[in-house]
Parts: structure tokens; C-alpha cells; sequence
């Protein structure tokens, strides 16, 4: 079985911190040169459209289920963010509100999603940007469905098994075209897919697993970065025809040491307005 990295989990309900990478931050103090974070955010909770605010300016409307937002530089510091159901802010009840601390030097996907018993939840994964072997492609898989552990193949053969939310499992794998699919942990029995994935050489590709196995309407959502080429010579023989695992250190380092995203604290679905509150 692959090994799975440990995940920061976060508050509740559809927390979208998301925001945040639509656009600049509003009101924040300004930062030193290179003082910046990247930033991206997918939305994975079926069947709920969102306006965010942050720091009471609006920054994105009608935000929808299955949206993956561009990565965006930020300036490091701490935004008072707000989220409405679609067309009820900014004057009403939001149904969450949340100081965020934005580390420097930080790369990562902020994910509102569903646990596996269906309730929404935020995680922040790293996203690794390390060099990819020549020929090689880097393939991530991030279980946030409300659904059980699941086995992810490719051309039938399991790569990752056991995988439950919402932890993730990393390896590299030959540049090309795959064909992929999610099955119930130990069966044949398909959840997701197949889906044809083009893995690219040099590139580091996310596929997200979302959505609810209840209401079925589980799907996948891929993201792609570029520019992890390797020289021909940093090919490590040993690795041929098989794939690496990430150990996850890289992630463990960081958050030690950046905090990631801090969100302490849980705030209640339908809680009180407390603007500026810590």
C-alpha cells in the first residue's frame, strides 16, 4: 500500500478561504518584496454557491461547486474573511466568518469539501514543486469525497490503495496518456471514472476525488503544474517501471515551520456575526 501524508485539517462547513485566491487581498498591510504566498483553492461541496468577502469587500460571487481558481501571489498577513450563500451578503448573517493568517513562502490548495460522513470541511494540502525525474510525470491523488477508502488504478492496476479523506498519495509515474479510476478499497467496483489523464513530462498533476457517493454525483477534478523538468542524467535507474512515493516531509517541514494556513478555532453554520473577531 502507498504511503498517505498527514493533512491539516481545519473548521467546518465549506470554509472558503477560497477566496483568497480570486483576487488580491483587500485592505492588507503591505509586505515586503518576495514576502508572498501562492495560493489556489478548489471548491468541492456539491450544491452550495457562495459570495466571499474578505476584509468586507467582496471578492467573488456566485463561487460554484467543482470551481478550481488559478494560483495567485498574495501578500503574507491575515484577512478577515466572510462567506454568504449567493446574494445574501454583505448585510446579513454570514454563515461562517474567520481570521486567516497567509504564511510566506507557502504553495498550496486550500479545499472546501465533504468528509467522509458528508459533513463540510477545509483542508490545505502543499502542493509539491520539487524537480520531476526525465520522462517522468508526478501524479497526486486527493481523496475529499464523502465517500469510504478507495483504491485509485491506472490501466486497471492499482497505484494507490486504501486511500481515505482526507489524506493524499504522491508518486511519479512514465510521461502519457493514463487511464484512471476510483474503486472501493479491496473491489472491483468502480466509484470514479475511468478518465483518461494526460501526464505530461516535468509536470506535477492533483486529481481531486470529490462530491458524494450518496447523492451520487462523485467526480474528478485534475490540476496541473509545469516547469519540474529534470536533466536526462537525474534519471535514477532504481526507479524504472515503478513508482517513487512521497514520503511527505516536504509537507511536514513546512507546515512546522510556515503554519500553513492558521485557522484556529471552529465557528458554527449559521453563528453570530462577529466581524474582527479573532
Amino acid at each position: 500500500m502507498m504511503s498517505r501524508t498527514p493533512i491539516l485539517t481545519a473548521t467546518t462547513a465549506g470554509v472558503f478561504a477560497l477566496a483568497l485566491a480570486a483576487a488580491g487581498p483587500v485592505g492588507a498591510a503591505p509586505q515586503a518584496e518576495g514576502d508572498t504566498a501562492t495560493v489556489s483553492v478548489f471548491h468541492g461541496v456539491p450544491g452550495l454557491t457562495v459570495d466571499v468577502y474578505a476584509n468586507g469587500d467582496k471578492l467573488l460571487s456566485d463561487f460554484e461547486p467543482g470551481t478550481l481558481t488559478d494560483p495567485q501571489q498574495l501578500p503574507a498577513g491575515s484577512y478577515d474573511l466572510e462567506v454568504f450563500k449567493a446574494g445574501e451578503g454583505p448585510d446579513g448573517e454570514p454563515a461562517l466568518q474567520k481570521k486567516v493568517d497567509v504564511p510566506a513562502g507557502a504553495d498550496a490548495t486550500v479545499v472546501a469539501h465533504l468528509s467522509a460522513d458528508g459533513k463540510p470541511q477545509l483542508n490545505a494540502f502543499v502542493n509539491d514543486m520539487s524537480k520531476v525525474p526525465a520522462g517522468k510525470s508526478r501524479l497526486t491523488v486527493r481523496h475529499v469525497a464523502a465517500a469510504p477508502a478507495v483504491d485509485v488504478r491506472a490501466a486497471g492496476k492499482p497505484v494507490f490503495e486504501g486511500l481515505e479523506n482526507p489524506k493524499e498519495a504522491s508518486g511519479e509515474v512514465a510521461a502519457g496518456t493514463v487511464s484512471a479510476d476510483v474503486v472501493l478499497a479491496g473491489t472491483d467496483t468502480v466509484a470514479i471514472g475511468p478518465a483518461d489523464l494526460n501526464l505530461k513530462e516535468g509536470t506535477s498533476n492533483v486529481v481531486y476525488a470529490w462530491g458524494s457517493a450518496e447523492d451520487k454525483n462523485l467526480a474528478l477534478k485534475v490540476q496541473s503544474f509545469s516547469g519540474m523538468h529534470s536533466a536526462p542524467g537525474g534519471v535514477d535507474a532504481g526507479e524504472s517501471g515503478r513508482m517513487a512515493v512521497n514520503s511527505g516531509q516536504d509537507w511536514l517541514a513546512w507546515s512546522a515551520g510556515a503554519g500553513l494556513i492558521a485557522l484556529a478555532g471552529g465557528l458554527a453554520l449559521h453563528g453570530r456575526r462577529a466581524r474582527g473577531r479573532a
